[in-house]
């Protein structure tokens, strides 16, 4: 089964959304999901190494390497990285791709299932 991600809150917004989503495609790794994600908005300052966690706060930027590692292929907005998050137009980590409104419908449509967060 193919499961699209689609994230769009900035990442440390004093939330666990965006936790809960990366722990979420970590499970569905364990049942043999195939799991993509796509960071829109403010989310794309999680596929960003500027972007630290505030202190006490889980390191999300590394879980999303970490999956990265694990195979779950990242694309982000580039349009949104040039108009959204704390840090605009800071380049993004290595296996975060840029990616286009297009490539998220061919992967909306290539998705038995799309999780929004």
């Amino acid at each position: 089964m193919k499961t699209l991600i689609v994230l769009n809150r900035n990442p440390y917004d004093g939330t666990d959304i965006t936790w809960n989503a990366l722990r979420l495609a970590d499970k569905l790794l364990d049942i043999k999901n195939e799991v993509r994600i796509f960071l829109m908005n403010d989310s794309v300052d999680l596929a960003r190494d500027v972007a630290k966690p505030p202190e006490g706060y889980f390191d999300l930027g590394q879980m999303l390497k970490d999956l990265i590692a694990k195979k779950v292929e990242v694309k982000v907005c580039g349009t949104c990285m040039a108009r959204c998050g704390i840090h605009k137009n800071q380049p993004y980590f290595e296996g975060a791709k840029t990616a286009t409104m297009p490539e998220l419908a061919e992967w909306i449509n290539n998705s038995d299932k799309v999780i929004s967060f």
